[in-house]
This record gives structure tokens, C-alpha cells and sequence, in this order.
């Protein structure tokens, strides 16, 4: 039995939705389907192919995505859809058949260097995880084995996952340019064998979940929800082109000062404060008008 959760998300094609897992359903593999007789292979299509308003059925690494016929309007439905589809994942459901010798997938991983000088970044081809995780120590990668697997060498102080890419930082006693080769292939080979990267059963982190977000999210006040709006749409993707990851923690109307936290190679980067300043206080301050005077960042 799984424990999926699914979330819908609308698309610009107002015939198409998303129902997003928080879990990966395919090794990154896609699958298209046009009808019941394409989808033989994939009894979670064939299920949905029951239902009279199924036009097509596209299946990728965490979401299903259904398009319908003008018969209904996905309002009306969406939600009996979403739970159909968690009901069947939970109960242990084959999403699709795939034969071994497409198993192995293609994947090619490239390094690239963060405004840290401790942390490197491994980005993949292909996406890794649903949600950003941040180890420490090997002890909190009970749930996590390419992370445990890469605190066993020596050089490795922390590891930061997030969407397609690893950044890893390093001890000072090693170089990057002694390691980066040996790091590279090691990630590579590990998600093209198609091991885990995060098990399905790891304890879900409350405040991770989409629906904490979104219920957290509504009892924001008004300002707080333009921080957390504006920190999505302009200052996370940058961080997360460097490797990190930053959320909202708080805003202090009295002292007009901004909370947030910082993750990956953004946490402890020596450049960072350069960036608050320069970058983050600066955008908020100008967009946010006499709202936000400070910005302070708390490493995750």
C-alpha cells in the first residue's frame, strides 16, 4: 500500500489538467496515450479510459496529465478524477509495463560552480525529486540513499536535492578539481542504474507538503502573501540556478523586516549577505514600497 497524495494543477489548455504526485510513479519515463487500445501497457490509463470524458492520457515522472472531451468541464470533476487516481496508486496499482531493456534511461549529468566557493552543483537531465531536501550529516539520510551514499566519501560535508540537480558541499581539505570528476560519474552512474534517490516511504515532512503550504499560504496576511508571491516569481528560480533554495519564515510589520531561509549553496556562502543586500532587499524594498526596510537569512 502507498501513501501518495495528488494535487491538481491547471494548464493554459483549459482542456487539459496536471495531477501532480508527491512521489515519482515512472523511472523518469513518458507515456502517451490517444485511447484504451494504445494503452495496454498501463492499466492507470486504462482505468481513466473508462471514464467517457478521457480524450488522452499523458504519463511522465510525477504527474498524469488528461485531456477531455467538451462533454463536461474539469471543475465538475477534477476533484473524483484526483481521488480515482490516488485511490488507485495507494492500493498498489501498476502505472505502466515497461519491458527491462527500457529501463536503463540515458542520463547525463554537467557540474557547475555556485557564488559559493564550497559548493558545487551536479545538474541532471532528468528530474530527481518532487520537493528540495537538505542533509547535514549522514544520520538524517535514513530515507535518502544517494545522499547516504555520497556522505561515504570522506570529502562531503552536506547535500542539498532539489527538481533535476545535487549540490554538494565539500570539506576544505579536498580541491574541487580533484573531485569533481569522481562526484560527477558517481551521481551519473547512480541514477542511470535506477536507484532510489529519496524512498517512497520517507516520513513526509509536514510543512513540506503542498497542502500545509497552501492552508499555511491563506492564513498569511496580505503582505506576507506579496513577500511569498514575489519570492517565487523573481528570487527562487536565481537561487535555484546557484544550487539553493530560500523560503519565507516570517515579516514583522512593526520592525518592517523580512525572515527568510536559506538552503543548499546559498546556506553559509560568503556571498550571501552581498546578495540579501543587493538583490533580495533591494527587490523587496523597491517592490513592496514603505512595506520592507531589512531582509535577515537564517541557514537551513
Amino acid at each position: 500500500m502507498g501513501n501518495y497524495s495528488i494535487t491538481i494543477k491547471p494548464t493554459s489548455n483549459t482542456s487539459i489538467v496536471k495531477f501532480e504526485t508527491d512521489q515519482f510513479i515512472t523511472q523518469h519515463q513518458s507515456f502517451e496515450f490517444d485511447n484504451i487500445d494504445q494503452a495496454k501497457s498501463s492499466p492507470l490509463a486504462q482505468q481513466l479510459f473508462y471514464l467517457p470524458f478521457v480524450k488522452k492520457v499523458y504519463i511522465s515522472s510525477n504527474f498524469i496529465a488528461i485531456e477531455r472531451y467538451n462533454i463536461v468541464e474539469w471543475i465538475d470533476v477534477q476533484d473524483e478524477v484526483a481521488e480515482q487516481i490516488k485511490d488507485f496508486l495507494n492500493s498498489g496499482g501498476v502505472v505502466a509495463n515497461v519491458s527491462e531493456e527500457k529501463k536503463k534511461i540515458p542520463v547525463t549529468v554537467y557540474a557547475e560552480s555556485t557564488p559559493n566557493p564550497a559548493v558545487l552543483k551536479f545538474v541532471a537531465n532528468k528530474k530527481l525529486v518532487t520537493q528540495s531536501y537538505e542533509f547535514t550529516s549522514i544520520d538524517d539520510t535514513k530515507f535518502a540513499p544517494l545522499a547516504a551514499e555520497l556522505f561515504h566519501l570522506p570529502f562531503v560535508k552536506g547535500v542539498f536535492i532539489d527538481d533535476n540537480f545535487v549540490s554538494i558541499t565539500k570539506y576544505e581539505v579536498a580541491e574541487w578539481n580533484d573531485i569533481t570528476l569522481e562526484l560527477r560519474e558517481f551521481i551519473r552512474t547512480y541514477i542511470e542504474s535506477g536507484k532510489t534517490i529519496i524512498n517512497a516511504n520517507a516520513p513526509k515532512e509536514v510543512k513540506k507538503t503542498q497542502d500545509y503550504l497552501d492552508a499555511q499560504y491563506e492564513e498569511r496576511d496580505d503582505i506576507s502573501k506579496e513577500i511569498i508571491n514575489i519570492l517565487e516569481e523573481y528570487i527562487k528560480p536565481a537561487v535555484a540556478s546557484d544550487g539553493g533554495n530560500i523560503e519565507f519564515q516570517s515579516y514583522d510589520p512593526k520592525k518592517k523586516k523580512v525572515k527568510v531561509i536559506l538552503q543548499g549553496a546559498c546556506s553559509g556562502c560568503p556571498s550571501s549577505t552581498y546578495t540579501l543586500k543587493s538583490g533580495i532587499e533591494n527587490m523587496l524594498r523597491e517592490m513592496m514600497k514603505d512595506k520592507v526596510e531589512t531582509v535577515e537569512a537564517i541557514n537551513g
